[in-house]
């Protein structure tokens, strides 16, 4: 079962994206959500608005990155003290090599099983983000179903595909998936990029989401913002 290469293809298609808005002064969101695996994911298929929505799922290009930058964000914001100077606010920044483990490094520094593991939380993340408002039909299913064949999964991963796709949602089943804080911050920043924050069920969702992730409100903040920044 390769999921990180299905996910690593969907960090392609949001990257390729980014790129395309970079160098061409637009966001052609045709290109990136057409009729692509990660389109379907993100509910081009629903009528959604992709206007300034659609400038968000460049954040799943790096989500390692990402969130790890959002977690140095957070504990500089923890740690300086409200009298401090502007030379003492800053403290020193460590490096994800630095990590306190193995399995707390970002997704894109981690290889083989621990990889793997990563990227299968990571995507079960994101099929529960877009189910979350409750309007994927079964034709939409086997669409998505036909795209994540086209990028190359074997009957193992078609088969958990579907599987997570009929399964109840639930937050905590998800946050289980989560073998370190930069896991548990990843899963949510994907999901993040992939819900409709003008919906209140979505929205729901994200909050039962960050309280099985044991996230708290200014670390949320902070992996929201990279989100909207990508």
């Amino acid at each position: 079962m390769n999921a990180q290469r299905i996910l690593s293809q969907l960090m392609q298609q949001a990257g390729s994206g980014q790129r395309q808005k970079a160098g061409s002064g637009g966001f052609d969101v045709k290109s990136l959500l057409g009729g692509g695996a990660l389109g379907l994911l993100v509910g081009s298929k629903r009528g959604r608005s992709l206007g300034g929505k659609a400038i968000k799922y460049g954040a799943l290009a790096g989500i390692g990155a990402l969130a790890w930058k959002a977690w140095q964000a957070h504990q500089a914001q923890q740690s300086t003290p409200a009298e401090a100077t502007p030379a003492e606010a800053t403290p020193a920044e460590a490096t994800p090599a630095e990590a306190t483990s193995a399995a707390d490094q970002p997704l894109e520094q981690l290889s083989g099983e621990r990889q793997e593991t990563r990227s299968r939380g990571i995507l079960k993340a994101m099929i529960a983000a877009a189910r979350a408002d409750g309007h994927i039909d079964a034709a939409e299913r086997a669409a998505l179903a036909e795209q994540i064949d086209a990028l190359g999964a074997d009957d193992e991963l078609h088969a958990w595909v579907e599987r997570e796709m009929s399964a109840p949602l639930d937050a905590e089943a998800i946050a289980r998936d989560a073998d370190s804080p930069q896991a548990a911050r990843e899963i949510y920043l994907a999901s993040v990029a992939i819900i409709d924050d003008q919906n209140p069920m979505e929205k729901a969702w994200l909050d039962q989401l960050a309280q099985a992730l044991s996230l708290d409100g200014e670390m949320r903040q902070a992996l929201e913002r990279e989100v909207h920044a990508g």
